[in-house]
């Protein structure tokens, strides 16, 4: 065909003449080799348009070819493969759209992808490839590994990505690099990422270009999935620290948006204490105790015969386990250093076995736990290894920088009492319990060392016990102090209390060391209002997004670091910014537990419900989640409050209402059926009569769960008095929409089984059938749909196992039916 405009059409119609004569197989086998041919056309519109058809193509051929694998791959795959070479620019872009959708369809095979696909690709590639073939090419190359296996990414494209990223002649490469570099990371797992992808990533995060810095920024997250935990915290931290103080406002704004991501990469379930279900909700795994289970908190690094649990079977269980009983922020094992954090052992200890010729030893300590050993030489031997300046550098090699933290500083110590005092409200929390009896070690313990002036001493508290003990000099300018702190049964006592030298941020990691402390820093600068200025207006809402994920990772041992800032952002000029909160402030509950949420989340919680609706809408849509983790009693004082969401700011706003008989709807389990009769039966009479609709639909729904609520506790009398009311208020209505809304709540009833049908059959059934000769057809329709679909079949089974009595009652009603009713 000579006419270019007809050879389009022609091309555009291939599907139907496929769809017409492709059930014969000479047929088919012409009408594809007419594709083969029409793909070398001259004509670029046409080879577009063709292009265009190939999807639709493949797709029929999927659905109606048993053979659809071998023709796609004979025909249709040359033809999208050669078009990514195409010298005209939008037969290239048209090509790589159908490729990207056939690969989304799933309908290029694995054979074809590594055989066909990429070594197109990776010529496209190469250093001396045509700069727009090879921009083009590496963004589909991004785009086809998430659909490619992990060996096949790794053994094929894999350095020829990492070559991509030190691309030095074009920079679209390298931003097209960085804004994938999650991608590649996730799916070529850990070990790659560290050995050949990291250091790429390094360098893009100091490129001179601000966007691509940018994107290393917005995918960290992804990144710091992919690696250790050293790598996250050695090599991952700094890094990020540098793109936060970046000289560019957009890396800066990047930055701080992904920081409270990065940090939730620094939890770990042995170190929440949670884990996710599959839903997306939090479960709790841990259960921190301090009964007869002894709970102990060792320090990784302490000096040698110092285990003060070596009686006992630890159980540390690695990340891929179900630490039931175990919990240490965030996964660490004993031989890690001690920036690496405290860590809670759940031990399985038995009763110590004592000689029977020691009973004249016998003391209060002693019937409790071995007598601990004598150190004095392992001190005589620290001493002397602390002596040479060059072996302490040696010790803190590999540590961060952190400031001199000498406990006997005022300053430092002041720091401590400001922790313990913000903790006091929280006592009866066994986690905050824990982290005040580590604090105030620490505490004592400075206060004992500065009351030394000749330094010979160092008192060990045993129970009431004093013993003093007299071991060589230390090296004073180690400012090192280790707390040895273990929990004895039955009660938590601080038996063991030492001075021995670690690292000078060992008391940092008593405080907070589930992630590095500058991050953290730059994390509660958000709410600076210098911050919005110089970075972001948006800041404080992207640190009040991430907040429970920071929360999560940090544990709730470690809120006191958080309060502050979440009453900031709880009292935010911005309404954007509490209505982040209200929305999120049930999931913060869940990782608080019930005391702290009492304590610090009520109070926010309240200030919620008073707030703009925008606000009380994030509160709404969770009350039922918030409510269920409070006790019984502080529950209840919200059943006074529940009827102030029938009053919004704008009246037309009927999804609130419509959300509140939903939130109702769960509510009513949490409360006894007396407080629901009495305080949820008016709010839910009254949105029965809403203006709208769908608030009335739903509401009706409610109406039947408090109904079943009150005759499943066995409150007849309430029950019967509720029916009465629904029978004034909806079965009388002079109003034809009451009278419908009633046949629906007897059909629901009934399909709910709600109450006994010969409670039914006597207080509701006579109501009902009386509506079948109402004058409004929707209302006869209802109830007719009620009856047929409901009431005639219940009954049926109902009438086959009970008494007569009860067939006479249930027969002398269903008379009155119409007999047309009966028989259909």
């Amino acid at each position: 065909i000579e006419n270019i405009f007809n050879r389009q059409i022609v091309a555009r119609g291939l599907i139907d003449v496929l769809r017409e004569f492709s059930d014969n197989e000479n047929d088919f086998i012409s009408i594809m080799e007419t594709v083969a041919r029409m793909s070398e056309d001259a004509e670029p519109t046409v080879r577009a348009e063709l292009m265009e058809q190939v999807p639709n193509i493949a797709m029929f051929l999927h659905e109606s070819r048993p053979n659809f694998p071998v023709a796609f791959s004979r025909y249709l795959v040359p033809i999208v493969v050669r078009y990514l070479t195409d010298p005209n620019n939008q037969v290239r872009k048209t090509s790589q759209a159908a490729l990207l959708v056939l690969l989304e369809q799933g309908l290029i095979c694995k054979t074809d992808m590594e055989g066909k696909v990429c070594p197109v690709l990776l010529e496209l590639t190469e250093p001396n490839s045509d700069d727009d073939y090879k921009i083009e090419a590496l963004a589909i190359m991004c785009k086809l590994i998430t659909m490619l296996g992990k060996d096949t990414v790794e053994h094929r494209l894999l350095l020829r990505y990492c070559e991509l990223c030190s691309d030095s002649r074009l920079f679209q490469v390298r931003k097209v690099c960085a804004v994938n570099f999650g991608e590649f990371c996730s799916i070529v797992g850990q070990e790659a990422t560290e050995k050949l992808l990291l250091p790429k990533f390094y360098d893009l995060c100091s490129d001179s270009l601000w966007g691509i810095r940018k994107a290393c920024a917005e995918c960290f997250m992804v990144v710091s999935h992919c690696t250790s935990a050293v790598v996250r915290r050695s090599k991952l931290s700094p890094l990020f620290i540098n793109l936060i103080s970046d000289q560019s406002r957009w890396v800066r704004q990047a930055a701080f948006q992904s920081l409270g991501r990065f940090i939730s990469t620094f939890a770990t379930p042995s170190g929440t204490g949670f884990h996710f279900h599959e839903d997306g909700t939090l479960r709790e795994i841990r259960t921190l105790s301090t009964d007869s289970s002894s709970l102990s908190i060792c320090f990784p690094e302490s000096p040698p015969h110092l285990d003060l649990t070596e009686q006992c079977s630890e159980k540390v269980l690695s990340a891929s386990q179900t630490p039931e009983d175990t919990y240490y922020p965030p996964a660490q094992s004993l031989n890690k250093p001690p920036a690496e954090g405290i860590i809670l052992v759940r031990s399985e200890c038995s009763t110590p076995t004592f000689n029977q010729q020691t009973d004249d030893m016998y003391n209060s300590f002693h019937y409790w736990r071995p007598v601990l050993p004598d150190i004095s030489q392992d001190l005589e031997l620290l001493q002397s290894e602390g002596k040479d300046e060059e072996t302490g550098k040696e010790m803190l090699k590999g540590e961060e920088e952190v400031p001199n933290l000498n406990p006997k500083d005022p300053a430092m110590s002041c720091q401590i009492q400001k922790v313990l005092e913000s903790l006091q409200p929280h006592l009866d929390d066994p986690d905050v319990q824990a982290q005040v009896q580590v604090l105030s070690a620490a505490l004592k313990a400075a206060q004992l060392e500065s009351q030394e002036n000749d330094g010979d001493q160092v008192v060990s508290v045993l129970g009431n016990e004093g013993i003093t003990h007299k071991p060589p000099e230390m090296d004073t300018n180690l400012h090192i102090v280790t707390i040895s702190v273990f929990f004895c049964y039955p009660l938590i006592n601080i038996n063991h209390m030492s001075l021995f030298p670690l690292t000078p941020s060992s008391l940092l990691f008593i405080l907070q060391n589930v992630v590095p402390q500058q991050l953290l820093d730059q994390y509660l600068s958000m709410t600076d209002p210098a911050r919005a200025q110089t970075v972001d207006t948006e800041i404080a809402r992207h640190c009040a997004f991430s907040l429970p994920g920071v929360a999560l990772t940090l544990g709730r041992q470690n809120w006191h670091c958080l309060k502050d800032t979440y009453e900031t952002l709880a009292t935010d000029v911005q309404w954007k910014v509490r209505r982040t909160l209200a929305f999120s402030i049930h999931e913060l509950a869940v990782i608080l537990g019930d005391q702290l949420t009492a304590a610090d989340l009520v109070p926010i919680f309240n200030g919620f419900l008073k707030d703009l609706d925008e606000v009380r809408i994030g509160v709404l849509k969770h009350l039922y989640d918030f409510l269920k983790l409070l006790h019984a009693d502080k529950r209840r004082e919200y059943l006074y409050q529940l009827q102030e969401f029938m009053v919004t700011d704008n009246s037309r706003n009927w999804r609130f209402r419509f959300e509140l008989a939903e939130q109702l709807i769960l509510i009513i389990e949490l409360y006894s059926h007396h407080d629901v009769y009495n305080y949820l039966r008016q709010i839910a009479l009254d949105l029965c009569s809403d203006k709208v609709s769908e608030v009335r639909w739903i509401s009706y729904k409610l109406v039947v769960e408090i109904l079943q609520k009150l005759y499943s506790c066995g409150a007849h009398d309430l029950s019967l008095n509720f029916i009465n009311e629904l029978v004034v208020r909806f079965c009388h209505c002079p109003k034809w929409v009451g009278r419908q809304a009633f046949a629906f709540i007897c059909q629901a009833v009934v399909e709910e089984d709600c109450m006994p049908m010969d409670q039914f059959a006597q207080h509701l059934l006579p109501c009902l059938l009386s509506l079948s000769s109402d004058p409004v057809p929707n209302v006869r329709v209802l109830v007719a749909k009620a009856l047929r679909q409901s009431v005639l079949e219940k009954c049926k089974i109902f009438t086959c196992t009970n008494s007569p009595h009860t067939h006479i009652a249930l027969g002398s009603c269903f008379d009155t039916i119409p007999y047309s009713w009966q028989c259909s």
